[in-house]
C-alpha cells in the first residue's frame, strides 16, 4: 500500500499490552473502503509485544507510523497522536476494539453531505463475541451545536465516547487531553461539540466496543474512576456559562452519572474504608450542584430519592444495598 502524501484523516490508535487484541483492530482499519488515512499507533509504554506488533504492520503498510514512548496514559497517547496528525479530519480507535469496513467512508461522506465539523455513527457493544445492540433502523440527523450537545447529555443516540466519531482537526484548537486523569473522553467531548458548528448523525454501527465477560466478572471500581467528577466539575460551570438553555439535560445527565457510581461502589468494594471514602468524593460534587439538580434536572422519583439520600446521609444507601431494596443498578 502506497503511503498517501496527504492523508484526509488521521487515526489515532493508543496501545498498551495489547498484543492479543491489536491484530483484529488493525486488520478492521486497514480494511477500510475508504482509504485515504493514516495509522498513528502511540505504543505507551507496553511491557508485552505489543510494540513488536505496531512495528510488524508498520513495515506492511505505510499508512501507519508508530510512536513508542514510556508509559504516560491514555490520555498524553492520544496528545501524541493529535501533535503528530497531519490529516484534515481526526478520528480514534482503541487498541482492543475494532470497526465496521465502511465507518469511515459513512462517517467522511456524512461531514461532506452536510457540512459538518463531527460526524457520529451508532456504537456497537460486543460481549465474547455477540453484539448486544445493534441499530435497530438507519436514520440522519443534522445538528447545530446545541442541538448535538442536547443530545450528547441525553445520551440516547449518542455519548462521550470519541471513538465513534470523526472530528475535524478545527475541534481541537487549545483543547488536548487532561494528563494523568481517566474519563479524558468526558472531560473534553462537550468542548469538541462546542468548537463545531454542526454535527450529524447516523444510526450506523460502524464502531464495536468489545467487552470480554471475564473482564465484567472480575471489574472492580476503583479508586481513579472519581476522575469522573473532576470532570463534572469542569463541565457543569462551561455549560452554565455558554448554554445555560441546556441546564435540565446537563444537571440530570450529572444526577445520573453521580448515582450510576454509588451503584457500582457499592457493588463492587468490598472494603469498608475505600468504599466510604470513594462514596464522600461522590457526595461531596452531589451536595455542591444539589441545588441544580433539585430545580433542573427533571428526574424520575427513585433518582431524585436517591440524590437525596446522597445529599444528606449516604448510609442510608449501604443499608437499603444490605435491605436489597439497592440490588441492580438505577
Amino acid at each position: 500500500m502506497s503511503k498517501m502524501t496527504n492523508p484526509l484523516i488521521s487515526i489515532i490508535v493508543p496501545v498498551h499490552n495489547l498484543e492479543e487484541h491489536l491484530p483484529k483492530c488493525l486488520d478492521s482499519i486497514l480494511s477500510q473502503e475508504f482509504n485515504n488515512f493514516e495509522v498513528i499507533l502511540v505504543n505507551d509504554g507496553s511491557t508485552d509485544k505489543s510494540g513488536d506488533v505496531c512495528e510488524v504492520y508498520a513495515a506492511w503498510d505505510e499508512r501507519i507510523k508508530v510512536i513508542h514512548q514510556g508509559y504516560r496514559g491514555v490520555s498524553v497517547a492520544r496528545n501524541t497522536g493529535l501533535d503528530a496528525a497531519v490529516g484534515e479530519y481526526i478520528g480514534f480507535v482503541d487498541g482492543d476494539d475494532y470497526i465496521d469496513k465502511g465507518m469511515y467512508q459513512v462517517l467522511f461522506d456524512l461531514i461532506q453531505e452536510s457540512e459538518s465539523d463531527i460526524a457520529i455513527c451508532h456504537l456497537g457493544r460486543e460481549i465474547d463475541g455477540i453484539l448486544i445492540n445493534k441499530a435497530p433502523n438507519d436514520f440522519t440527523k443534522v445538528m447545530d451545536n446545541v442541538e448535538a450537545l442536547r443530545e450528547l447529555f441525553k445520551g440516547e443516540l449518542y455519548r462521550f465516547s470519541l471513538c465513534n466519531k470523526l472530528f475535524h482537526r478545527d475541534c481541537f484548537e487549545g483543547i488536548r487531553f487532561p494528563e494523568g486523569r481517566i474519563h479524558e473522553d468526558l472531560a473534553t467531548t462537550y468542548k469538541f461539540f462546542a468548537k463545531a458548528q454542526r454535527v450529524v448523525f447516523r444510526n450506523f454501527t460502524g464502531y464495536i466496543y468489545v467487552k470480554r465477560m471475564q473482564s465484567i466478572l472480575t471489574s472492580n471500581y476503583y479508586e481513579k474512576r472519581l476522575d469522573a467528577f473532576i470532570g463534572w466539575d469542569e463541565i457543569i460551570p462551561f455549560m452554565e456559562e455558554y448554554y445555560p438553555q441546556l441546564a435540565k439535560e446537563v444537571n440530570a445527565c450529572f444526577a445520573y452519572n453521580s448515582v450510576d457510581h454509588v451503584y457500582y461502589v457499592l457493588n463492587q468494594v468490598q472494603d469498608k474504608q475505600n468504599r466510604d471514602r470513594y462514596l464522600d468524593v461522590i457526595r461531596y460534587y452531589v451536595r455542591k450542584y444539589y441545588r441544580r439538580i433539585r430545580k433542573e434536572a427533571g428526574l424520575g422519583i427513585q433518582h431524585k430519592i436517591i440524590t437525596l439520600i446522597i445529599r444528606y446521609n449516604i448510609q442510608f444507601l449501604i443499608l437499603f444495598k444490605q435491605m436489597k431494596i439497592i440490588g441492580k443498578s438505577t
